[in-house]
């Protein structure tokens, strides 16, 4: 089996057309500003990636789901980054859908058919935060919830349909508050997009700044979670939290994996150097394939979670092995040939910079090991 076939295989089953419309355009052009890589995605369906079959999305299972994202990242890291995101509001959505009412899965549904794309405005960058703590005030009116608050960066800034965001609203059943996710659409009055994101590698994640200044939101936009002010929700923010790190952990798999794939197709380059870059790459999808293959058979629980990390941080230690070997073993005269090298070397690296990063996990991990509960610092 050659490399990143079945991940391409999986990419085309799910998503058909999208792996040969990126391949198509220069990788420059997916990675800036404007990027066509979103409309692709959305145009394939990519929206109900996570999304059951029975409410009409694409129904990918959790293993499925990491190779479509390497698949993605090794055309185009900006794309793979963005929608990683947007699955990460969707698996949050289905998590809190399995003990809802129905509006819970119209809204899900909604998103599948109408190829809706949901930027996060959760928590999940915020130290000592859950995802479903309030990251944004709410105040209640007799039209609705009107939300202010600001998210940044927030991939799918300027392409996203509806931000997610959670707030605090009172009990509809008596008294004291509950937690609720709110689905604000983005062309609602009081939502701006600004520059936040300068640097040039990821540009086309679209990571901008969103400000949200008295946005009314209607009830029938509010997901309740029937959760207390100030409680978690272990088991949503616990799945959360699993689709996170392995979505992510594929996307800059992939990202690493579009720089070796330049690698191997050179003949020049001994093959001991080239089966070396793989055996890396390969043993680090090995072990996120496993985390999630139980995903699929178990559902996410805690000792999930301890080990979606463990390997998310050996898919970054193999990730800081592999790409200066593989620059390297690219010549010189490549690198300065193109910019596609450079910027995939620079995008891979990018792992290590999201929540919860390494250090701080150090201590909640070494904790768990001994067997207190497991806390996201």
């Amino acid at each position: 089996m050659r490399f990143l076939e079945r991940e391409r295989a999986t990419l085309e089953k799910l998503l058909p057309g999208l792996d040969d419309a990126l391949r198509a355009v220069p990788l420059i052009t997916l990675e800036s500003p404007g990027t066509p890589g979103i409309r692709l995605f959305r145009e394939a369906g990519g929206a109900g990636l996570l999304v059951p079959a029975s409410s009409q999305g694409r129904g990918a299972t959790a293993l499925e789901a990491l190779r479509v994202q390497r698949a993605l990242g090794s055309r185009s890291p900006s794309l793979a980054v963005a929608t990683t995101m947007h699955h990460f509001s969707m698996a949050t959505l289905v998590g809190l859908g399995s003990g809802g009412d129905g509006l819970e899965w119209m809204l899900i549904e909604g998103v599948a058919t109408g190829d809706l794309l949901m930027a996060s405005g959760f928590a999940e960058g915020r130290r000592g935060s859950g995802i479903l703590s309030p990251s944004m005030s709410a105040r209640v009116t007799a039209e609705g919830v009107r939300i202010s608050g600001v998210k940044r960066p927030c991939s799918l800034a300027r392409s996203m349909d509806l931000l997610t965001a959670s707030v605090t609203v009172p009990r509809q059943d008596g008294p004291g508050e509950e937690l609720a996710v709110a689905l604000i659409p983005a062309e609602s009055e009081g939502l701006t997009v600004s520059d936040f994101w300068s640097s040039s590698f990821l540009a086309g994640a679209e990571s901008d700044q969103v400000t949200l200044d008295e946005v009314l939101v209607p009830e029938e936009l509010l997901v309740r979670t029937a959760s207390p002010s100030g409680q978690r929700m272990d088991a949503v923010q616990t799945a959360g939290f699993v689709w996170f790190e392995l979505l992510m952990t594929g996307s800059y798999l992939g990202a690493a994996s579009g720089l070796v794939e330049r690698v191997l197709l050179n003949d020049r380059v001994p093959e001991h150097e080239r089966v070396g870059l793989l055996i890396e790459l390969e043993g680090a999808m090995a072990a996120a394939e496993g985390i999630a293959r139980r995903v699929d058979a178990e559902g996410p629980d805690e000792a999930t979670l301890a080990d979606s990390l463990y390997v998310r941080y050996c898919a970054q230690d193999a990730i800081a092995r592999v790409v200066p070997r593989a620059v390297e073993l690219s010549g010189g005269l490549n690198f300065m040939a193109s910019d596609d090298v450079g910027r995939l070397a620079a995008s891979a690296g990018g792992l290590s910079l999201h929540p919860p990063a390494r250090p701080r996990m150090t201590g909640p991990l070494a904790a768990h090991l001994a067997g207190d509960p497991l806390t996201i610092a």
